[in-house]
């Protein structure tokens, strides 16, 4: 995405091989990948032993029969019929490149038969289960499982001493779909898939051929389906139910079959079914809030110094802006690449001549100006010009950066130069990072990148990386937030539990496609609102286009105003110019500026409404099986709920005049017409470029009212 860093997006310098490797692909040879699915769990025994019972516990009441089944106020919450629990013993081995982490599991040893020796009520809420795990003649291993009803939420700890790996299983009912697990770029339903908990690199393609191959063979950098930068270990089913857990290890989670396996690479797991009566109910996170400026108006992505950001914003006449976005203040480094950005974090005065000016011109606007920040320092030897503070060797000598387990800091390879990150577990180094962070020179906050990139074997002030690599994104917020002021926007693409700041879903390909392009940024969106992430955006336009022959990407006006039309009805409205500017349409080219003002003006439109949307805990962007479960709208992945009022079906294809929209029970009105739906059917509903198919529901008269506001614009 932003900082041009290739490593995150190493397909960018893709040479020889396109062609052959391509020709590959075409032709149905499936070369093989770090991220291909391990074997599944055998299935496993249960014994409730002489603790066979029915133990009531709160609202809850836990059955030992045949069955172990745990049901609140009479409805099925976890059951299982061939075993509650599994354990092994072995270990994961990383391979990092550039951030694109995968693993090779070995399991030596593994447990799957459970039984109950003990069941003993500890209080009317708490229920105390001891037994051992075992195989046919092998080691017999001992666990304890506490369950506790709090309210609509049974709380579980569960232990096996000696053990590396610690699995939660509960049987799934057929039709039972499995939703969230972070920002998964994928089906909103997972089932059949196994998913692996890391924050890690997206990566490019993911799954798109012949450039997912191409990306994996050259650089390490393809991805999968469910690579993402912001896990999140909580999931939800159709069923109502949703578990969450509060273990930083990685997780593999396992839907392939008729059972739900979440294994955690740890001795211990700490867990909690919750049941709610509706889908938003279940999905209810708590966030911070965004200031309100960001509702009126886009925040543009301008870039190049001075004069051009001011050339730039004067082609945008007309439009509603709120914010510019000013990622390469800190100056521009020349690498093999091309150009990259110095992570100095200072303003490079000869690229940006005139700054206080420039800010002051655009505060006069009602203008904020935004920058951009990472957790890495560089030494700045070679910059042009110098720095008048040179933060890596500040973080050196204070030894204030992860270290390497050879020793010295953990040098990491940007693909033309070296990076290292501050330890946030260091309090000194925490505070010493918190002052450079408060001395950003913008007005209304940063975009605060990466936070993937913790190595496995890192050698930290205090923690063990293998607890704390998941857990980084969380440490780079909160120190973001405990020097954010009251009106900064600051914006994250990692994350993990825990979070409460704005996301925005990662970087996609300058493409159509639910791989890894604008359709899967829509699928990121909408199933990380359902795991913890309700406040999320997109980059308009998407980051990564490719110049290269058979995978060449590249952005034309179509899809820049097609992905604005529909990031208009989301919480925040925001460009990017992308890794390669010059070579893609932008908001500010003659052919798409007015056309992306007349977008803005309708954004600011949506102010109100879109800030009593954001202030709801229910995700802002809602997969429409939030808001009308059961229904033909709930099994399409590629419409949302904007709040309640407002249902979008974005169009997703290049060419296309319309699109099918599968409505809801009801009457429906067309936003930009007037025209009435009969609901409860699939209707197809012509789209100028400009005005997607957004509907709101006939009686929703405050609805009624902002579609007619919208129609005079």
């Amino acid at each position: 995405m932003s900082s041009m860093r290739l490593n995150r997006r190493a397909a960018l310098g893709l040479g020889g091989g396109v062609v052959a490797v391509g020709a590959l692909a075409t032709a149905g040879v499936e070369l093989r990948g770090p991220y291909r699915p391990t074997p599944g769990l055998p299935h496993g025994g249960w014994d409730p032993g002489q603790a066979a019972g029915d133990y009531p516990i709160g609202r809850h009441l836990v059955e030992l029969g045949r069955t172990f089944r745990v049901l609140h106020d009479g409805v099925p919450v976890w059951w299982s019929s061939t075993g509650v629990l599994a354990a092994g013993r072995g270990g994961l081995d990383w391979v990092d490149v550039h951030g694109h982490f995968s693993r090779h599991r070995r399991l030596d040893a593994l447990w799957v038969d459970v039984v109950c020796r003990t069941a003993t009520l500890t209080s009317p809420e708490e229920l105390l289960l001891i037994g051992v795990l075992g195989v046919r003649g092998g080691e017999h291993l001992p666990w304890r499982m506490t369950l506790r009803s709090a309210g609509d939420v049974l709380d579980v700890d569960v232990s096996v001493p000696g053990t590396d790996l610690v699995v939660l299983r509960s049987d799934l009912a057929r039709d039972e779909g499995v939703h969230g697990l972070g920002e998964q770029f994928t089906d909103f339903d997972l089932r059949g898939r196994q998913v692996v908990l890391v924050t890690r690199e997206q990566g490019v393609g993911r799954g798109k051929q012949p450039l997912t191959v191409l990306s994996e063979q050259t650089k390490g950098a393809g991805g999968s389906p469910t690579t993402t930068y912001a896990p999140m270990p909580a999931l939800v089913t159709d069923a109502l139910r949703g578990l969450a857990w509060e273990q930083d290890e990685v997780a593999e989670v396992d839907l392939r079959g008729d059972r739900l396996d979440v294994g955690v690479w740890s001795d211990r797991i700490r867990g909690h079914w919750r049941t709610a009566a509706t889908p938003g109910e279940l999905v209810r996170t708590p966030h911070d809030a965004l200031p309100a400026w960001t509702g009126e108006g886009a925040i543009i992505s301008l870039q190049g110094g001075t004069d051009e950001v001011r050339r730039k914003l004067a082609a945008l006449d007309g439009a509603r802006i709120a914010g510019v976005w000013v990622q390469d203040w800190v100056g521009r480094r020349t690498t093999n690449f091309g150009s990259r950005l110095w992570w100095t974090w200072e303003l490079d005065r000869q690229h940006y001549p005139g700054w206080e000016e420039l800010v002051a011109e655009l505060t006069a606007r009602d203008i904020r100006v935004l920058t951009y920040v990472n957790p890495f320092v560089v030494d700045p030897g070679e910059k042009p010009g110098g720095v008048r503070r040179n933060l890596y060797q500040e973080a050196l000598a204070r030894d204030f950066l992860v270290g390497h387990p050879g020793g010295g800091p953990y040098v990491l390879d940007q693909d033309g130069f070296n990076a290292s990150l501050v330890d946030l577990t260091n309090p000194a180094a925490y505070a010493w990072f918190a002052e450079v962070l408060a001395a950003l020179p913008g007005t209304g906050g940063w975009m605060a990148d990466f936070g993937e990139s913790l190595p496995f074997d890192a050698v930290l002030h205090d923690g063990d990386p293998r607890e704390l690599h998941n857990r980084w994104p969380q440490l780079w917020e909160e120190l973001n937030t405990s020097v954010r002021g009251p009106e900064d926007f600051v914006f994250h693409r990692s994350a993990w539990r825990g979070s409460r700041a704005p996301h925005w879903a990662g970087d996609q390909l300058m493409s159509w496609d639910r791989h890894d392009g604008m359709a899967s940024a829509l699928l990121g969106i909408l199933a990380g609102g359902v795991s913890g992430l309700p406040v999320n955006h997109t980059d308009v336009g998407g980051y990564t286009s490719l110049p290269q022959a058979v995978i060449r990407t590249r952005r034309d006006a179509e899809l820049l105003l097609r992905w604005s039309e529909w990031s208009v009805w989301s919480p925040v409205l925001r460009t990017h110019e992308g890794n390669r500017p010059e070579e893609n349409a932008q908001v500010y080219d003659a052919d798409v500026a007015p056309g992306f003002a007349q977008q803005t003006r309708v954004f600011a439109e949506l102010a109100s409404y879109r800030a009593g949307v954001v202030a709801d805990e229910v995700p802002a962007m809602r997969h429409c099986w939030l808001e009308a479960p059961g229904t033909g709208a709930a099994r399409r992945d590629d419409q949302y709920f904007f709040g309640r009022s407002f249902l979008v079906a974005p169009v997703l294809e290049p060419g296309k005049g319309g699109r099918d929209v599968a409505l809801p029970p009801g009457r429906w009105v067309l936003v930009w017409t007037g025209e009435e739906f009969d609901g409860d059917r699939v209707v197809r509903i012509r789209s100028l470029v400009g005005q997607p198919p957004v509907l709101h529901r006939a009686e929703d008269a405050a609805a009624a009212g902002i579609a007619a506001r919208i129609r005079l614009l």
